[in-house]
């Protein structure tokens, strides 16, 4: 490796938008995660006074949401794959058969983006030279490898997320008193969301607060809601 690409590399690690893919995947499996366990272990110990249904619901809504949120990630991200796949073999026909065409627009994106008629071609016509396909791929396509969608990675970290999440509310279940197990878990889950909203916020490195309140606030809305539900069915959380 070069000592301009060590340098690259290095300017790269103190931004945070390459992690952008499998910090989305994993924070929205943890917060599932979380809210799906502890809601349905609410519901559940909102009707019974035993131990037993409470742990063994709780843990199949949490293999069963992994599992769920997995197939779901990687279903969808290969089709985004797809779709990247099949625009790249476009482009790449495109090319062989119009390249004239082709650098002329890769031109007119560099002028839209500001710069001189004359500076815009020069430029196209260089990065044509070097890589045409990774230039149109990059710049008329606006696929890149922040970007680039990655089904594997984003199904392990939405199912392993969710796993952590969930195992936190059935932990609660499990060892803590059951009077008032509604009312506990619903102020663990908020404790754990907090803290995921925070740990996110450092990983990405946006504001942390900001973070906490909405995760909290959607969190508190979404359990709410399940306990609303519980009491249309006449089963009460108090």
């Amino acid at each position: 490796m070069t000592e301009k690409s060590e340098d690259l590399d290095t300017y790269l690690d103190n931004h945070y938008i390459h992690r952008s893919n499998w910090l989305r995947a994993a924070v929205l499996g943890a917060n599932d995660g979380i809210l799906s366990t502890a809601s349905i272990a609410i519901g559940v110990s909102a009707a019974s006074g035993i131990r037993e249904p409470i742990i063994l619901a709780t843990l199949a809504g949490l293999v069963a949401g992994a599992l769920s949120m997995a197939a779901g990630e990687y279903v969808s991200v290969s089709s985004q794959t797809d779709i990247e796949k099949a625009d790249i073999e476009r482009e790449r026909q495109e090319l062989e058969e119009m390249p004239e065409e082709e650098l002329k627009m890769l031109a007119e994106i560099y002028e839209k983006r500001g710069l001189k008629k004359e500076t815009a071609l020069k430029v196209a016509e260089e990065l044509t030279e070097h890589d045409v396909l990774g230039a149109h791929i990059r710049d008329e396509l606006g696929i890149n490898e922040i970007s680039q969608a990655k089904p594997m990675q984003a199904a392990f970290a939405s199912g392993a997320a969710f796993t952590a999440g969930g195992v936190l509310p059935l932990i609660v279940t499990i060892f803590l008193p059951l009077e008032s197990m509604e009312y506990t878990l619903y102020g663990f889950a908020t404790a754990f969301l907090i803290i995921l909203g925070a740990l996110a916020a450092k990983t990405g490195g946006s504001s942390i607060l900001k973070a906490i309140l909405r995760i909290t606030f959607w969190g508190t809305v979404a359990m709410g809601l399940t306990a609303l539900v519980g009491h249309l069915f006449n089963v009460s959380v108090g």
